[in-house]
């Protein structure tokens, strides 16, 4: 187990590092600047803002001094906010993004795993039909179309939602649902197909020729074994929806990463765009090495080692 951690450590630790480099010098290779304006700046002012921020020097030195930047978790100033670091960005951003997350996670699990598991059960029957017409909905159905229906419905017509901000509770309503919408629906044909797989199995005629309850034999046999490609899923699901979908954001005016992901990319504010993508990366490296150990506790017959 041991090792098994410390080689996916070294294993993130260089996946991270080769993220930060591709994305660096994608950055600069992109023309303009983040000094570019339609209206274009006086030469002495860009080249004096170039040299407060140091990008007059060496790419390669730009580079290098970026990675130390990084490893002492400083991701350098924002180029359009002034005396703003991109860490206060991240920290101001992250909090709203995580609370309509982690709220859209907890409804995907809740709802997604056992309403797959129910159309298992009932495969081919009515309900199965009903849930799966659903899901396939949900899966078809761009989130940003679903965002823009329910301020439409909900908001503008019925009047019942809010449509921007996250000042009460009621706030969190459209955006959680419009977020999770897509992967609770993905999420529930992901267990019913398992489930279905998994309820063919020797083992599980075997179970119930033993006896044994329908609770024990769905609980304690199929479902463990129907979660692991699930629990592939959710992993990476958790990282993306926690650090917030950038258009869901934006839509409901959501004052989170997205927000300052968008701007970035607009105005070019290279150290913007690096920061919110180096945070990213780093929660799915450590969602997907959190995958990798729950596969031991799920099923035991995998073991953990290279």
């Amino acid at each position: 187990m041991g090792r098994f951690i410390a080689n996916r450590i070294v294993s993130a630790f260089i996946t991270l590092f080769l993220i930060i480099t591709i994305t660096f010098f994608l950055m600069h290779s992109v023309p303009g600047g983040p000094f570019t304006r339609e209206k274009p700046l006086p030469p002495p002012v860009i080249e004096a803002l170039n040299e407060k921020y140091h990008l007059d020097d060496p790419l390669y030195v730009q580079y290098f001094d970026y990675l130390k930047g990084v490893a002492t978790l400083d991701l350098g100033p924002s180029f359009q906010k002034i005396g703003v670091d991109v860490m206060d960005l991240i920290k101001d951003g992250f909090p709203a993004s995580a609370k309509i997350g982690g709220f859209s996670v907890l409804l995907v699990i809740i709802l997604g795993v056992p309403l797959g598991m129910v159309a298992a059960m009932k495969q081919n029957k009515l309900t199965d039909k009903i849930l799966m017409l659903i899901a396939t909905l949900g899966v078809t159905i761009p989130s940003f179309v679903l965002a823009t229906g329910i301020i439409y419905i909900f908001s503008s017509k019925l009047g019942v939602l809010p449509s921007h901000g996250l000042d009460t509770p009621k706030h969190l309503i459209g955006p959680v649902i419009a977020l999770a919408g897509f992967s609770m629906s993905f999420v529930s044909r992901l267990t019913r197909s398992s489930m279905v797989e998994v309820l063919q199995q020797d083992y599980i005629r075997t179970a119930r020729a033993k006896g044994l309850s329908e609770f024990v034999v769905i609980g304690k046999h199929a479902l463990k074994n129907a979660l692991i490609p699930v629990v592939t899923y959710i992993g990476p699901m958790v990282a993306s929806i926690l650090t917030g979908s950038f258009v869901i954001e934006k839509i409901f005016a959501v004052p989170g990463m997205g927000k300052y992901f968008v701007e970035s990319i607009h105005n070019r504010d290279y150290t913007v765009i690096m920061g919110v993508t180096i945070f990213y990366a780093s929660f799915l490296i450590v969602m997907i090495l959190i995958v990798d150990l729950l596969y031991g506790i799920i099923d035991p017959r995998i073991k953990l080692h290279d």
